[in-house]
């Protein structure tokens, strides 16, 4: 019996080069790859009142919130080393960077804890309650 689904391989050494960067999760798509001169262009303020960060990005104001990996988790940039022609196709990947928080930003309001990347981090904690043992 064969499968129509693909399969993604990790380059599990790649996890030990990777160096630690900062990341920025922006409520947009740019279109470019590859490396950037973020501090150079993208220079957050801390609001002194509320411990959050607000930036004008092309005029647009973001503002946002520094959020961290769960404990005992790490966060890993992925970077396709083999384009597949096609979605049948197997993909591999290796770990570019990794980070143990991220910034996360919003357009004009602060983030909260109903988005949903918020929820993101508290998974974890869930998904062990959920799944641990019961106790009378």
């Amino acid at each position: 019996m064969s499968s129509n689904s693909s399969v993604t391989h990790v380059c599990v050494s790649s996890v030990s080069v990777a160096q630690r960067a900062p990341l920025h999760l922006m409520p947009c798509e740019i279109e470019h790859n590859g490396p950037a001169q973020v501090s150079q262009y993208f220079t957050a303020t801390m609001k002194e009142c509320k411990y959050e960060k607000t930036v004008s990005f092309r005029g647009r104001g973001l503002k946002g919130q520094e959020l961290s990996c769960p404990e005992g988790y790490t966060g890993l940039v992925l970077k396709e080393t083999n384009k597949s022609g096609s979605d049948q196709e197997d993909r591999t990947v290796q770990v570019s960077s990794v980070f143990d928080k991220l910034t996360y930003w919003n357009l004009e309001t602060p983030p909260n804890s109903d988005d949903s990347v918020v929820k993101a981090m508290d998974w974890p904690k869930l998904a062990e309650a959920i799944h641990g043992p019961v106790e009378d």
